[in-house]
């Protein structure tokens, strides 16, 4: 019964994208540059704003153009019927492709079209822009400023989005951008309009995402610093502080042996802070006001952006967990950088976490 119920729910999948098809017709890749004439590219020529070795950053302004979103691994950019590649997104099993891997290639555009009248500035991606902290602040809002290094805001009717959580909304609300309104590409998972503009990602354009995350431009971290620093918001807190991840809904990070590190700083004169719980504005504060900062990697260390030079940093994560952004975000803002690998947990203790961490270790570094 299981078998037919999934070749039932696959026939009517496969059914809905002809009939797509039919009304939106069929999605090609474009293998060369010769964009339509309704393309526009525009490049950022400041040398302060590029990526790698000094690359330049492009914004493209589509008039008419489509975008499309599975809302998981697929953004796709669209002219007429053809996928722009560097700009739409297709992060397959975690590796970023060429838009010639895109869902859309193969399947269309499976969703109603909703046409909105004006300019729409796309920042949505995958999964990973919906929610995550980090990626708000270091994915989506450097987006913004891309976009204004060209146009005005003024001109800009729609952010293409995901419905924004509270956090998201006061950082638009402190960008003095509260009242361009946002198309929510879980429920619009279709759209086009007037003019559609779409800038490069700021750092992520090739392969798995925590080989790439390193390579963050400084302008980006000093952009966030410059812009939402002056927005902290006192409040009493300790100067030692360690960052308790167990609210966090994700396994991974997680210390199986978070008690006996919370107690044990405490001991020390520390207090642990579930930054989640804070206000943005809290947050600011809570990492800029720290003379020492403690914990399991997370999207709550983007935070560090707001911390002083020589800040005390001392990070903990397994030792396959490769991503290094903590580091960088360090380096760039003269914090005083520590990392604890800790060791591969046997699997039949890994629902309690992937971390235990070795309290002589710990006591060590500090």
């Amino acid at each position: 019964m299981v078998n037919i119920g999934n070749n039932l729910s696959l026939a009517y999948k496969n059914l809905i994208g002809i009939i797509f098809k039919i009304i939106y017709g069929k999605v090609y890749f474009l293998n060369n540059q010769n964009y339509s004439t309704k393309i526009k590219l525009y490049q950022i020529r400041d040398p302060k704003i590029s990526y790698l070795k000094k690359k330049k950053y492009l914004i493209y302004k589509i008039k008419n153009g489509r975008v499309s979103t599975d809302y998981v691994e697929n953004v796709a950019i669209i002219d007429g019927n053809r996928i722009i590649d560097k700009i739409s997104y297709q992060q397959i099993k975690g590796n970023l492709r060429s838009a010639k891997y895109n869902s859309a290639i193969k399947k269309g555009t499976p969703y109603i079209k909703k046409k909105f009248r004006g300019r729409v500035l796309s920042l949505t991606q995958g999964a990973s822009g919906h929610s995550n902290y980090f990626h708000w602040l270091f994915d989506i809002l450097p987006k913004i400023k891309l976009y204004s290094e060209k146009f005005d805001f003024k001109d800009l009717d729609f952010f293409y989005t995901s419905k924004l959580l509270n956090y998201q909304k006061k950082t638009l609300d402190l960008l003095g951008l509260d009242s361009i309104k946002i198309i929510d590409s879980s429920k619009y998972r279709h759209i086009t309009s007037n003019e559609i503009i779409v800038t490069q990602h700021p750092w992520y354009h090739k392969g798995y995402i925590m080989n790439e995350v390193y390579k963050i431009p400084p302008w980006t971290i000093n952009w966030i610093k410059r812009k939402f620093l002056p927005h902290k918001k006192n409040f009493y807190c300790n100067d030692k502080i360690f960052i308790d991840r167990s609210e966090s809904k994700f396994n991974h990070c997680q210390i199986q042996n978070n008690s006996e590190v919370i107690n044990f700083l405490k001991g020390k004169g520390f207090s642990s802070y579930k930054v989640g719980q804070l206000s943005f504005e809290k947050q600011i504060y809570l990492f800029n006001n720290a003379k020492i900062i403690i914990g399991a990697h997370g999207a709550a260390f983007a935070n560090l952006a707001f911390s002083r030079p020589n800040t005390k940093v001392i990070e903990f994560k397994p030792v396959w967990h490769k991503n290094l952004v903590n580091k960088k975000i360090s380096k760039v803002n003269s914090l005083n950088y520590k990392l604890i690998n800790t060791p591969l947990i046997k699997k039949n203790l890994s629902s309690k976490g992937d971390i235990y961490l070795d309290i002589k270790k710990l006591n060590k570094i500090i």
